[in-house]
Formats: C-alpha cells, structure tokens, sequence
C-alpha cells in the first residue's frame, strides 16, 4: 500500500523553510550593509575634519598677512581723533584753521568723505596688532606724521579717519624726529602749495634737527637728502631762526616770495647791528668804618678796589705794610678759588 505525506505537512515544511531563507538573506543585507556604511562615515568624518583644520590655517595665515600690511602701511586703519597725538605741530601759518581752504576742506569731509588716508606711527615703538583682531585699533595711542588739516577736519565733524602706518624704517630711523619732519614736508611739497616762508621754516627746521644729531652736516649732503638746491640751505636757516621776527616784523609774511624775504633778512641785519647795546650801571660796593676820630671808606666798583680815610699822615714803609696786608688778602681769595 502506497504511503503519501500529508499536504498540511509538506506545506509546513515548506514555508518553514522559505521563512528560513529569507531571515538568512535579510540577515546577510544587512551584514553587507553594514560593512560598507560604517567605512563611508569614518571617511566622511576624516574629510570634515581635514577641511576644518584647512580652513583654521587659512585663517591663522590671513590674519598674520594683515597684521604685517598693517605694520608695512599697506592696509589701512580707521582710527578716532582722540587716538591721535600732534607733538611736531605744524610748518603752516599759524591761522590755516581760519583760511578758506580749510573751511572748503571740512565741507568736502562732511559731503564726501575723506579721499585720502593719513600717514601716523604708534605712539609705542613695539606695539603690534591683536593676533586674532588685526583690525580693532580701539585705544591705541599714534602719532600724526601728515594730514594734519584732515584730523582737523575730522575732530570738529566728529568723524573716524582713514589712515596708514609710515614705513617701518622711518620709524625706527635713528634721528626718527627728521624722518617725521621729512614725511610731512615732503607730502606738502606733493599735495599742497607752501608758501617761500612756510618752505623755508620747514626745511631750516629739518636742517638744524639733522645737525644736531651729527657732528658735521654739509649743506650740500643735507639738500642732497631732501631734494633741494643747495643754495636754499642757508637762506632756511636764517630764516627758520629769525621766524619770530620776521613774523612780528613785516605784514603779509605769507606772500612774500622768496626774493623779499631775502630783503627781509638784511633789514633785519642792519636793524640789529644799529641798535645800541644796553649799557649795564656798574655794581658799587661800598663799607664805611669809624675808627676813632676818622672815617675809613672801602669801595669795589666793578672789581676796582679804592680805600679813602682822612687824617692818617704815612711814610713809604707803612704805605708798603698796607700793601702787603692787602696782598695778603687776595692770595687768600685766589687760593680759596682754587680749592673751590
């Protein structure tokens, strides 16, 4: 007799092991899945950070190119008046505030802006930029070079000014006050129309800094260093010494040219050597004693000693005696001299 298995068992079967292959499959998704998703994250990870320690190095880098433009005056700064300090003063006439250029100026300023930076040093010979803010310059003390009329300008409107940093050579030159009386003489030569007094103050002023800290200054190597005829050497400084006079002396001092202020010096010249030098009283001393019946006088005048008494009749020997006796006295005061 043929046996048969039943349908429900053989489908039982069946299914069992269909249900078998499919965990085994799904498992084995999933184990591919897996080795190949976590290698994708490690490398992803990887590549973020890479990037990111990039990206910080491009910064560091771009902050330290800007603190060295900013110290080599090849970036600019925004700084507030008050941060500025003026102590060379200016080699304009003393009323340029008051002049229509200026007025013009500052109208420009409040309209415009300003077109052009002004030249400044840190006040502190060693200051560097803030590593991680190269550009934040609040409080930090300059000294003004040029653009003294746009400080001006920007003081009263209440306004920040553009400004870059002088070449650091300049400011570590050895006569480092000539180097600043050279850049602001040299940016008014450019920009702007001094007048003959105004010029020959300026470079009569940088000459006798420079001199005073070499031994031997010639006119020629000093107009050889600042880039002027020789020949105005000397006019500069007599007129940067007898400015005061000039000033006090003559109207219009702003208008003359270069042939009337010579005019100007040798009247000056011959005004000084005419007047008459002040005749000083001669200092008396004078001690008077009493000595008995009569009255001695001793008088200095002007180092002259007389000694006047009436009444003492004397012979040669006791005229000789007194001499001594004063003789004394002065090898006395010579010797206490000497020992002073």
């Amino acid at each position: 007799m043929k046996r048969s298995i039943p349908r429900s068992l053989v489908s039982k079967a069946t299914n069992l092991d269909t249900n078998k292959e499919r965990a085994s499959g799904s498992e084995g998704r999933t184990e591919s899945s897996d080795a190949v998703s976590t290698p994708f994250k490690g490398a992803g990870s990887a590549w973020k950070s890479g990037a990111l320690a990039q990206s910080q190095a491009a910064v560091e880098r771009s902050r330290a190119e800007l603190c060295l433009d900013i110290l080599n005056g090849r970036h600019e700064i925004s700084l507030s008046p008050d941060q500025i300090s003026d102590p060379m003063g200016t080699d304009r006439r003393q009323d340029w505030m008051s002049q229509e250029a200026f007025r013009s100026l500052v109208n420009s300023i409040a309209s415009n802006g300003q077109d052009t930076p002004i030249l400044v040093w840190p006040e502190d010979p060693d200051w560097q930029p803030d590593p991680l803010d190269p550009s934040n310059i609040a409080g930090v003390p300059f000294v003004m070079l040029t653009g003294r009329r746009r400080l001006a300008a920007a003081s009263e409107l209440g306004v920040p000014l553009r400004a870059i940093l002088a070449p650091p050579d300049a400011r570590n030159a050895e006569n480092s006050k000539f180097e600043m009386l050279f850049l602001r003489f040299r940016e008014n030569e450019e920009r702007e129309n001094l007048s003959p007094f105004e010029r020959l103050v300026s470079i009569g002023e940088m000459y006798e800094t420079l001199a005073s800290g070499e031994e031997k200054l010639t006119a020629v190597a000093f107009a050889k260093k600042i880039g002027v005829h020789e020949s105005l050497v000397s006019r500069a400084r007599s007129v940067f010494a007898a400015q005061d006079q000039i000033l006090n002396t003559f109207k219009n001092v702003y208008d003359m040219s270069f042939r009337d202020l010579q005019g100007a010096l040798a009247s000056l010249e011959r005004t000084n050597k005419a007047k008459p030098k002040p005749k000083t009283k001669p200092q008396k001393l004078t001690v008077k004693r009493k000595v008995g019946n009569r009255n001695l006088s001793v008088t200095s005048v002007d180092g002259n000693l007389s000694i006047k008494v009436a009444g003492v009749p004397i012979d040669q020997e006791r005229l000789e005696k007194l001499g001594d006796l004063v003789a004394s006295y002065l090898n006395v005061e010579d010797a206490e001299k000497d020992t002073d």
